[in-house]
């Protein structure tokens, strides 16, 4: 048998916290967190370190606050930077961001040439794509958390409205992480029924806008930040594909160069997720409304590029 994997957590918030959590309770791999704070990665670490007896599982957690102990990582998260306040959107955080994700990736690229990077930060296929550029790893190296989440939020908004396991809600969810994201409900199956033949067009409509506005709803509950739960879990489960090789058709931000007729930009897409990352794009039939709106989605993440310093 091989060596445990070695997964490297970037910022120890919320965020970061609870991915490690997860990923250390499937005992996907050994965790170093990493923060600029002094003392909450260890404490953190340490903390989760001394639940692992408690649920029989063997990982080492370790906190840190430089990037030494990163070297030679198979996965490296970055969960940097700074969470959205109410009446923020996700685009209100890309200049701050911007400078924080850059200058995690140059340290990422020392220290982990080989590895295969998830970003979480927002606004986050913005971020991802700072990463792709500022480390140079191959595209299909580098991606973003965001369609699992989305699909997600959307599951269990149907499981709820139906009264249903949500293990039986099929889904997917594509677009830019943000308000232009786009539910595909032709996608959308609840034990292999259409989800149209249980769920009136107009209810449903409803469950897709609560769901492009899934973290809005938690940041005004929360006043001080945002979800951190469901997008640690998310993270966990592409740590589980790529480490375990396990080739899930998820919905992660990817690099198109000319998929869905886009070029040089990360948006939400179809993937199969495996050990070499994003070992495809698959190209779905989208009517012309879905790929019209997966566009739109594109165009206003570009826009955002255009935007940049790198």
């Amino acid at each position: 048998m091989g060596k445990r994997a070695k997964i490297t957590i970037v910022g120890a918030g919320n965020v970061g916290a609870t991915t490690a959590h997860w990923v250390a309770s499937q005992e996907l791999g050994d965790v170093v967190l990493v923060d600029i704070l002094e003392g909450i990665p260890q404490g953190k670490a340490l903390d989760l370190m001394e639940g692992m007896p408690v649920v029989g599982c063997d990982c080492v957690l370790t906190g840190s606050n430089d990037y030494a102990p990163t070297a030679e990582s198979d996965i490296v998260v970055i969960t940097a930077g700074l969470a959205r306040q109410p009446g923020m959107s996700r685009d209100d955080l890309m200049a701050a961001n911007t400078k924080i994700v850059k200058s995690v990736a140059e340290e990422v690229a020392r220290y982990s040439p080989n590895t295969i990077v998830i970003v979480v930060s927002n606004p986050l296929d913005v971020m991802t794509y700072v990463t792709m550029k500022v480390t140079g790893f191959p595209p299909q190296h580098v991606m973003g958390m965001a369609g699992i989440l989305d699909t997600a939020r959307f599951r269990a908004f149907i499981g709820m409205e139906l009264g249903v396991s949500i293990e039986d809600i099929q889904a997917m969810v594509l677009g830019g992480h943000g308000d232009s994201m786009v539910p595909l409900i032709s996608c959308t199956s609840v034990g292999g029924i259409p989800v149209t033949q249980l769920i009136h067009s107009n209810r449903l409509a409803e469950i897709v806008q609560r769901t492009r506005d899934g973290g809005i709803e938690i940041v005004n509950y929360y006043k001080t930040g945002s979800a951190y739960y469901s997008p640690g879990a998310a993270v966990a489960q592409m740590v589980e594909a790529i480490v375990r090789d396990k080739k899930r058709v998820v919905p992660a931000a990817a690099y198109c160069q000319g998929e869905y007729g886009l070029e040089d930009v990360y948006v939400g897409a179809p993937i199969v997720l495996g050990a070499g990352g994003v070992e495809k794009i698959i190209k779905l039939e989208l009517s012309d409304e879905e790929l019209a709106a997966l566009r739109k989605s594109a165009d206003h993440v570009k826009a955002n590029i255009a935007k940049l310093e790198l």
